[in-house]
């Protein structure tokens, strides 16, 4: 049987990481997957909190991942409800329209 141990969870947790730092830095022009990019990278938070609490034999790792995903529902909430105000003025949800949503 396979051994699994931290050094697996924290890779998986990198790469997340790393795909969703690339997906905002790489992608300038699309609300939907810089908000997507974001939920990676608390994904990859998260995983590392539960894997570090599980190796540890502590569970305040795991409660402090459970809150975290309450807040990253609600920033997903908020944001969508913010691209949907947005498409609504604009017709569009390009990120270089922002700028005319000020005043």
């Amino acid at each position: 049987m396979y051994n699994i141990s931290l050094d697996h969870f924290l890779f998986l947790g990198a790469i997340l990481f790393t795909i969703g730092v690339l997906g905002i830095f790489l992608n300038k022009k699309n609300v939907i997957i810089i908000l997507m990019s974001i939920e990676l990278i608390l994904l990859a938070v998260n995983i590392n909190f539960v894997s570090f609490s599980t190796f540890s034999g502590d569970v305040s790792g795991q409660v402090f991942a459970m809150l975290t995903l309450t807040v990253a529902a609600a920033e997903a909430a908020i944001g969508l409800a913010i691209l949907v105000v947005f498409f609504r003025n604009l017709g569009s949800i390009s990120v270089e329209k922002i700028n005319k949503l000020k005043g």
